[in-house]
């Protein structure tokens, strides 16, 4: 199946030569063709260029995008749209003065999630969790990163796993999973975290190995929660089978866990919404890709990651949604791009390159996707017509996308 998109008003994140992601200030370029054409044959992106250059082939389809703008589809590496029911109560306690930290300390917050998915079966969790895969992709996400962590049992943390795995199978999105096992403390072990600790190490984390349930090993490292000696024993187990480390770091607090994460090799850390100058010095010249998470940031009004001060000490950047019932309620990739545009006053350049190849990268898919490169896979987005790409960050409420393209195929309208 051979498809070509002609008259392409401008082809956006143009990379012929392979790159894994971009820092610095080289986030601030982002190659483009205008006036170009793209082909795309069995799924994959075979030829672009300019129209000038557009070969004389015998295709399938012809798209013609005359006024549109292609990009590849967003790279969302954070993530937790498996879950039961919502926390929109906790909405109302927040706007009535309550703080995260304090619902959480009254019982709801990530335990609340944890019972409502307890007590769900794992078809009710999975219906419940495809209808936000299919959000999502409609809103242009191409591919995404879904962590367990609101199970808090063996029992229930598998059942999420297996869920994502079923999502997997059933839908084009490329899907990677976590295992955020050390989410929160159940309230069982209240009193014995090390004893969850070791249930994690000792029993979850070689169970979640052996049925190849997951790719990453993830923990939320915060005051209140795990301490670094707790993440470092988790990714050491975490890595001795085989899963690759990720993990949740400088949300409210800076106490050193993403020091650990470096030391542990981590592909990202995600959060860092509190930055001391050390934490910036300790990522320079590491393969641990920062990623920002400006949607938890707006809904819970605590501080953005400060973009400006990382791009300047020549660090890389990942967007992501944090897409969760509880501080993120929203997969919408555009609103995180738009958001980092506007609070995190990151340049469109640098907020897309962040969104596709520096996400694929958080994802361990930069050679698949996040880039418009000969070879890979030809998830894509094209706009309705529109002046540049810097209107999509710019009309942050309104709906641009045209159409959504998977393996080259026409996903929605």
């Amino acid at each position: 199946m051979t498809t070509l998109f002609k008259n392409i008003k401008e082809l956006v994140q143009v990379r012929e030569q392979p790159i894994s992601f971009i820092s610095g200030s080289e986030m601030n370029v982002l190659p483009t063709i205008k006036n170009a054409f793209l082909v795309v044959y069995n799924g994959l992106i075979a030829d672009f260029g300019m129209m000038k250059n557009c070969p004389d082939l015998k295709v399938d389809n012809i798209i013609d995008a005359s006024g549109k703008i292609i990009l590849p589809a967003w790279c969302d590496s954070h993530t937790h749209i498996v879950y039961a029911g919502n926390r929109e109560g906790e909405f109302v306690d927040r706007i009535n003065g309550l703080t995260y930290e304090e619902i959480a300390n009254n019982g709801g917050g990530i335990l609340n999630s944890a019972k409502k998915l307890q007590d769900s079966s794992e078809e009710e969790l999975y219906l419940q969790s495809k209808a936000r895969v299919e959000e999502v992709i409609q809103m242009g996400t191409g591919a995404i990163e879904i962590k367990s962590g609101y199970g808090l049992t063996v029992e229930a943390e598998l059942k999420m796993l297996r869920v994502i795995k079923r999502l997997k199978e059933n839908y084009p999105i490329k899907i990677k999973a976590t295992l955020l096992a050390a989410h929160a403390l159940p309230s069982e072990f209240k009193n014995n975290k090390a004893g969850f600790v070791q249930l994690v190490i000792n029993e979850l984390i070689p169970k979640v190995a052996n049925e190849n349930l997951a790719e990453y090993i993830d923990v939320f490292c915060e005051t209140g929660y795990f301490s670094v000696e707790d993440t470092e024993l988790i990714l050491q187990a975490g890595k001795k089978h085989g899963l690759v480390p990720k993990i949740h770091v400088n949300q409210f607090t800076a106490i050193g866990g993403l020091q650990a994460g470096i030391k542990y090799e981590a592909l990202s850390v995600d959060h860092l919404e509190e930055m001391r100058i050390t934490d910036i010095e300790s990522l320079k010249n590491t393969k641990t890709m920062p990623v920002a998470l400006p949607g938890c940031s707006y809904f819970l009004g605590i501080p953005y990651t400060p973009a400006r001060k990382m791009i300047s000490a020549g660090l890389p950047i990942a967007l992501a949604t944090d897409y969760n019932p509880g501080s993120s309620p929203s997969g919408n990739m555009n609103f995180v791009v738009s958001t980092a545009c506007i609070k995190m006053k990151m340049t469109p350049e640098e907020a897309i390159n962040a969104a596709t190849i520096n996400g694929a990268y958080a994802m361990g898919l930069e050679k698949q996707l996040g880039s418009i490169s000969i070879g890979k896979v030809a998830n894509l987005i094209m706009t309705k017509p529109i002046n540049s790409f810097s209107f999509i960050p710019y009309a942050f409420g309104s709906n641009l996308i045209e159409n959504i393209y998977l393996e080259g195929k026409m996903i929605c309208t």
